[in-house]
């Protein structure tokens, strides 16, 4: 196969061009045949009002001589071989075991039967016994380590405190409409995690070689996510689309044997001396226990009664660094028009921004998770306490534009302003994450807060007139939310929201709105894992996802799960992975 990169073409044209380009660039004759897909496609705006699409468009030709031939005498360096490296899902070795397939419908890999470095399935491991392998938590990383276990013949059971994905959206709905809040099923908790109130972002930082990446994205695509996931550069499914991924993906884990639990929550575990996990789970009033040798923890960033059971049962854990911050709201077109510039003549998506500035002092303020076309939604977990996070549909179409903006803090300086309150520094990430929200919640009197930023810079609570509609899921009311912060946090935000005005005019205009508090944007606290995954001095236990400390979205989490799905598979015997997915 070859790959062309840097291919470009204007925003209005499509695959016929593209056609066209790779036939000048291959020097192809105008009756030889060939098939072309994008591969990767970005916008180049650099040069407003002249915007182009730059892809990467992987060819393969009819005669195989002639694109051997073409590959030996090219000298264009954006045209290279290219092998795509297909991601296949495990298989236990047996031989009954049949060929199950994958979500997408490919056959699985086939291959030399074998086992992990020193290891041996017991009888005990037999996917017909009681030690089922049991994941809690049903958001990304939980969802793709099932897809795992279950297409490998092992029966995953899934425990998930939350609700499933329609009647959770139901649960939510009327919170945001005023009714009680379900500690138990919210934007944070229930099937799919807290990213199914989200933008349903895709793109990640992780650097993978295995087609993992590629497995998760097909994974989406064919539950119900648009096609351009597989090729944009900021691939997004949207919150509307995600719910029905989501039980898409939950029906092929049914299907193939696994077994949700919902409205179940951990509550305590304990190993015996033989190695098997005791757990004991809340439904309603109801305790149970459940008896297993491979559990995963793919609890989510926002379990904290979960994360107090650990510290006390004395799993190694650390604190880990995060960032705090608002969310900030601009009419879409102010930041279409700095992005695209004022007069393009092109029908182009809501335009998205990613910026960073230096503080200085080792900390740095960043935009986070911006949601195009999105809202704000009130994404409270616990009584008392009040945070906020962005979502978009699949559309970005609310009119308005936000994004969280966040300042980098570390567990020292955390310690230092939580002394008083928190006596154990593994966990005064979660009680400065408390205090915040708890702050949040009072200036707010119970709804989101919400302030000018000329009001934010002006330290004034004091209502007045807003200059556009603000997009928020939830009441709201104007209040000072500097008094929620340090004040370093709050000084950040502001030298940072007044730097980028340089880069996107009328990004620090008096009129645009922060609303309060962003302290959900990632876990503070990292579990410790071995080189198998395992938790540290816990055999048989696999801290999972974001929640862990191990991954940062949708994406990463999915990976992360995959990789210890594939590691559980081993200990029964799985059919090799070929050397490109077995990578860490």
């Amino acid at each position: 196969m070859i790959s062309i990169s840097s291919l470009k073409i204007r925003p209005d044209q499509g695959m016929k061009e593209i056609r066209a380009e790779v036939r000048r660039i291959l020097h192809l004759a105008a009756d030889e045949a060939f098939t072309a897909a994008i591969w990767k496609s970005s916008l180049d705006a650099r040069k407003k009002p002249d915007l182009f699409l730059v892809c990467t468009v992987h060819v393969s030709l009819e005669r195989p001589e002639l694109e051997k031939r073409i590959l030996r005498k090219n000298r264009d360096q954006n045209v290279t071989s290219f092998e795509p490296v297909s991601y296949r899902l495990p298989e236990i070795c047996e031989e009954n075991s049949g060929d199950s397939g994958d979500f997408t419908g490919k056959s699985a890999a086939s291959g030399e039967c074998g086992k992990a470095a020193g290891t041996k399935a017991p009888s005990a491991f037999s996917s017909s016994s009681i030690f089922r392998p049991v994941i809690v938590g049903a958001g990304p990383a939980g969802l793709f380590c099932a897809l795992v276990l279950s297409n490998a013949k092992l029966k995953p059971i899934i425990l998930e405190r939350g609700l499933p994905v329609d009647e959770r959206t139901e649960a939510v709905e009327k919170f945001w409409a005023g009714g009680a809040l379900d500690p138990e099923c919210n934007v944070q908790f229930g099937e799919g995690g807290a990213g199914t109130f989200s933008d349903g972002k895709l793109n990640t930082q992780i650097k993978d070689r295995s087609g993992r990446i590629r497995f998760v994205l097909e994974t989406f695509q064919d539950a119900g996510a648009d096609p351009e996931i597989l090729y944009s550069s900021k691939p997004h499914i949207g919150t509307d689309l995600l719910r029905t991924c989501i039980k898409n993906i939950r029906a092929r884990i049914e299907e193939l044997g696994g077994e949700f639990r919902f409205s179940t929550c951990l509550t305590g575990l304990t190993q015996d001396a033989s190695g098997i996990w005791h757990l004991t789970g809340r439904h309603g009033k109801i305790q149970e226990e459940l008896l297993t040798k491979q559990l995963v923890l793919a609890i989510g960033h926002s379990a904290r009664d979960t994360f107090f059971m650990l510290r006390k049962n004395g799993f190694a854990m650390h604190a880990k660094a995060f960032a705090v911050g608002v969310r900030i709201q601009h009419p879409q077109h102010l930041i279409d028009e700095a992005l695209y510039g004022k007069d393009c003549r092109y029908s182009l998506p809501p335009s998205s921004y990613k910026l960073t500035h230096h503080l200085g002092k080792e900390r740095g303020v960043y935009s986070f998770c911006m949601c195009p076309g999105g809202y704000v939604v009130n994404a409270s977990s616990e009584e008392g306490m009040l945070a906020v996070n962005g979502m978009s549909n699949h559309g970005r179409d609310s009119g308005n534009a936000n994004s969280a903006i966040v300042v980098t803090i570390s567990p020292e300086e955390i310690q230092g302003w939580m002394r008083m309150r928190e006596a154990d520094p593994v966990l005064s990430g979660i009680a400065f994450q408390r205090h915040l929200e708890m702050a949040a919640f009072r200036i707010g009197q119970g709804v989101v807060p919400v302030q000018r930023f000329e009001a934010f810079r002006q330290r004034e609570s004091r209502d007045a007139p807003m200059a556009f509609e603000p997009r928020i899921k939830g009441a709201f009311r104007q209040a000072n939310l500097r008094e929620i912060f340090p004040e370093e946090i709050s000084q950040g935000i502001e030298e940072g929201i007044l730097a980028w005005d340089k880069q996107i005019p009328g990004f620090a205009s008096p009129e645009a709105l922060l609303a309060g508090v962003e302290s959900r944007t990632s876990s503070p606290i990292r579990l410790e894992r071995t080189e198998s995954l395992e938790a540290l001095g816990k055999p048989g236990l696999y801290p999972c996802g974001e929640g862990a400390g191990y991954a940062g979205g949708i994406t990463s989490a999915a990976v992360d799960g995959l990789r210890v799905g594939e590691q559980i598979v081993l200990l029964y015997g799985s059919k090799r992975l070929s050397p490109a997915s077995s990578g860490r």
